[in-house]
């Protein structure tokens, strides 16, 4: 399997007592510093080889389970994990997409994946290409542009990356720059990208975190019905009623409607046609403006809280 780099993925991740659940896939070095990280997590382990032996393996409560992710699918259901951890996870696969996207399916609507890969613009690789070698004739290299597109195209939503550098000797970089390789970011002294890719926005996490998906449902099917005046008062009422009953507060709202509606100043104005006596009206506008992300929705905002405040 994927040979060891430096562990550093758990750079991305903080720890917390929250009951997580967490695959790591053959990198089982990660186990220790889990646990340590997250002592109320739920800790699974797929590889190949079976559970490792050592004392650092004992008393960590991991789910072990023998299996080659190139060859069988991962045996869970589908979203049961805040976090896979693989480093290297598809040097070896040969159709890394499906692998990309198959690990999509177990990870929650809130979750992420942590991977890694070598890094095919390293001076290193370079340097062996140029005297006519490949040594990594069973592995695939990625360069940064083309992973990233590898995972968007894997239903992952936002991607984060960060550098594992190893520095090139000076006269290697010199020889390199002279043949017109572009260096941005230090690419060529990059040996392998970390990599954090989510399963949702950063925005749509956090709202997703708050309420199950058949709430989110709910809401989202009101809102727009509300938006295209589907039976409006009925709809209104049927909104007021899940939110008092959800426990929905002004900010949550303003935020779903933020995502999830197309046409917000025909939202709000037939939600307050028929919203006499509901304050939250105005205190969602009040929080949408306040987080508007641009200036042209922050004054279509700001008018339709003159429009409130003139009722």
């Amino acid at each position: 399997m994927a040979e060891k780099i430096k562990a550093e993925l758990l750079s991305f991740l903080k720890g917390s007592e929250l009951p997580l659940s967490i695959l790591v896939v053959e990198s089982v070095g990660y186990l220790p510093a889990l646990r340590r990280l997250f002592p109320r997590a739920a800790l699974y382990a797929v590889t190949a080889g079976g559970q490792p032996e050592g004392p650092e393996y004992a008393g960590l409560s991991v789910h072990w389970t023998a299996l080659d992710y190139l060859a069988a699918p991962l045996p869970f259901a589908p979203e049961t994990f805040d976090y896979i951890i693989s480093d290297l996870l598809l040097e070896q696969a040969g159709n890394p997409q499906d692998i990309a996207a198959g690990f999509s399916r177990y990870i929650k609507q809130t979750g992420a994946l942590l991977t890694s890969f070598r890094n095919i613009r390293h001076w290193s690789v370079l340097e062996e290409l140029r005297d006519g070698h490949y040594y990594r004739v069973c592995a695939r290299l990625f360069a940064k542009p083309e992973f990233e597109k590898l995972l968007y195209a894997s239903y992952y939503k936002a991607v984060r990356m960060r550098a594992q550098r190893r520095a090139a000797p000076p006269e290697v970089m010199a020889r390199l720059q002279a043949a017109e390789f572009e260096n941005t970011h230090d690419d060529l002294e990059t040996e392998f990208w970390l990599v954090y890719a989510a399963r949702s926005m950063p925005e749509l996490s956090l709202l997703k975190s708050f309420y199950t998906q058949a709430q989110r449902e709910t809401l989202s099917r009101l809102l727009h019905r509300i938006e295209y005046g589907v039976d409006t008062a009925r709809q209104v009422a049927a909104f007021w009623d899940f939110y008092d009953a959800a426990g929905l507060f002004p900010a949550y709202a303003a935020n779903f409607v933020r995502e999830s509606v197309f046409h917000p100043r025909r939202f709000y104005r037939h939600l307050r046609a028929f919203s006499a006596g509901r304050g939250e009206v105005r205190e969602m506008l009040a929080e949408a403006c306040a987080s508007a992300r641009s200036e042209e929705e922050r004054a279509m905002l700001a008018a339709l809280l003159r429009e409130e405040d003139a009722i």
